[in-house]
């Protein structure tokens, strides 16, 4: 969460400048009109674990362009320039620490790997981050931010929607708890499987949530959508959330929550 002094941040909605060391301090919310920048899985770790008790796990699972496919660029090359761009192996790291007094997994997604995408190193870390969670009955807690299903593994993505449901299965049959964060943005193929299974359904404040995007859906149908449809207070509004968490109360809520979920 580290920003150098100096660095200077326009805001997205109000389009004010703050520098973005202060922004990292405030977790990557905007202090003048409350809007949540989009961060990554590290930044999440950083300030939902207790400091010094986590640990990343997984870390060595990597894609692989199994299909040779190629669109304006190979997927290989995509991968290749993603883990440059971004330090990271995939869409998704996992790692497990404390949230105050609870112990739990966490598996987060990142928007900055190939949007996001869900292919078959995130269905399996997902599966992975649920056999850890049932081996030393802990709950487990998904971030999503997802554009959807990866186009470059064709079926072998969308068998992911399939595999990350049943996985989940085994944690409501062990009755250990699932919460599921949803974050700017959870759309296509991820909406439509774990994200929105979760015991308790929770997003962030004006987080974009839905199958396809507004703008696909206003051309399919040809009208005009509701004020604020497939964001979070709209979907709070018609039953599909439980709560709409603020960033800076996240750790101190999904906590009790787990408390009075294991109770």
């Amino acid at each position: 969460m580290e920003a150098p002094d100096g660095v200077w941040h326009q805001c997205k909605s109000c389009k004010e400048t703050i520098t973005a060391k202060v922004l990292a301090e405030n977790l990557w919310v905007c202090p003048g009109c409350d809007y949540h920048e989009r961060i990554g899985s590290t930044d999440y770790f950083s300030f939902l674990f207790n400091e010094g008790s986590s640990e990343i796990l997984f870390s060595d699972i990597v894609s692989k362009d199994f299909l040779n496919f190629s669109d304006l660029k190979s997927y290989k090359t995509r991968l290749e320039e993603s883990k440059i761009k971004t330090g990271l192996t995939d869409a998704m790291q996992v790692a497990k620490g404390k949230m105050n007094e609870v112990e739990a997994v966490i598996a987060a997604m990142d928007f900055k790997f190939i949007g996001g995408s869900m292919g078959s190193v995130v269905g399996q870390k997902i599966a992975l981050s649920v056999d850890e969670s049932l081996k030393n009955k802990l709950p487990f807690i998904c971030i999503a931010k997802s554009g959807g299903a990866r186009m470059m593994e064709s079926a072998t993505s969308l068998m992911q929607m399939a595999k990350t449901s049943a996985k989940l299965s085994q944690l409501a049959k062990a009755k250990l708890p699932f919460i599921s964060l949803l974050t700017d943005p959870t759309t296509g193929g991820v909406t439509a499987s774990f994200a929105m299974l979760g015991d308790i359904n929770i997003a962030e404040p004006g987080a974009l949530i839905g199958f396809a995007g507004p703008r696909v859906i206003k051309e399919t149908i040809k009208k005009d959508l509701p004020k604020g449809f497939q964001r979070s207070e709209f979907l709070l509004e018609h039953g599909f959330l439980d709560q709409i968490i603020h960033r800076k109360d996240l750790k101190d809520k999904i906590s009790q929550l787990l408390i009075m979920l294991s109770n």
